[in-house]
């Protein structure tokens, strides 16, 4: 029988890495802040992580991102403007589409190549999100495409994808009335806990959350110059109180992000001038 030598030949039997794993082990709740204060990756309760952002990085798009929060990575595209098909209802406003995935090797557990629940809300909030701060009325007929994709998740993707999609729009030359940045909190009792990593994210049934009031997650998508909340999500149950007060802290920690996009914007536009002249 013909073989493929270009082929690499592996084992017969294969088996799930996470089986060697002890019981215990995959029991064990996580310690989200320890005596000092600190989290599991050393931080302070109210710190973001450090913020890598570039701007430019695929070359076939129009405009296009890619974040990095610590381990979190994610890449956006943009493509068009471009002719609305036929079929779709006329409108002398533009359309926003935005597609979320997370890649399939982004977790610990296997994402499937369609999108799921979560992925499609997702890419409804990111859709909410952009949309007040993108001039529609200036591409009639016309249709934008955002494709975002999750390299590697370790929380607050959400958040990271509203930042990486507002500067993959503005790398592509849409007509903005701001850039958007967002933020996440996960409300841990009495403690707030910015920019939650995996281990810290708020899940519904996951050892680390409980039936009591005030455990939860927000994420919050801020138009900085104007001042105004584009989107907001939450997760768990917060008391009203809570929530104000957590909306708050986003929105102080989405002016200090904001600095950033302007920075990455800035270098594109300065690499595009170069590579012009």
């Amino acid at each position: 029988m013909p073989t493929d030598s270009r082929r690499i030949a592996g084992p017969a039997e294969t088996q799930n890495p996470y089986t060697l794993v002890k019981e215990d082990e995959k029991r064990k709740i996580p310690l989200l802040i320890d005596s000092e204060g600190r989290r599991c990756d050393a931080r302070h309760t109210d710190q973001v992580r450090p913020i890598f952002l570039k701007a430019g990085v695929v070359s076939q798009a129009k405009g296009s991102a890619y974040i990095e929060m610590d381990k979190t990575k994610i890449i956006c595209a943009v493509y068009g403007p471009r002719q609305v098909l036929k079929r779709e209802e006329f409108s002398m406003k533009g359309q926003l589409k935005c597609e979320f995935k997370f890649a399939t090797f982004s977790g610990r557990s296997r994402r499937q190549y369609q999108q799921d629940a979560q992925e499609k809300d997702y890419s409804v909030i990111l859709l909410e999100a952009l949309e007040p701060a993108v001039r529609l009325e200036k591409f009639p007929k016309a249709q934008i495409d955002i494709f975002v994709s999750v390299l590697e998740d370790d929380g607050s993707v959400l958040a990271g994808s509203i930042t990486a999609a507002s500067v993959a729009l503005a790398d592509a030359g849409i007509e903005m009335y701001d850039l958007v940045v967002g933020c996440s909190l996960r409300q841990y009792g009495e403690q707030v806990l910015m920019d939650p990593c995996a281990a810290e994210e708020f899940k519904l049934g996951s050892v680390n959350s409980t039936s009591s009031v005030n455990e939860g997650s927000v994420t919050v998508g801020l138009l900085p110059s104007l001042h105004q909340i584009s989107a907001l999500a939450q997760k768990g149950e917060l008391e009203y109180q809570v929530a104000v007060s957590a909306i708050k802290m986003c929105v102080e920690a989405c002016q200090k992000i904001y600095p950033v996009l302007q920075q990455c914007l800035i270098k594109a536009v300065k690499k595009k001038l170069q590579e012009q002249s």
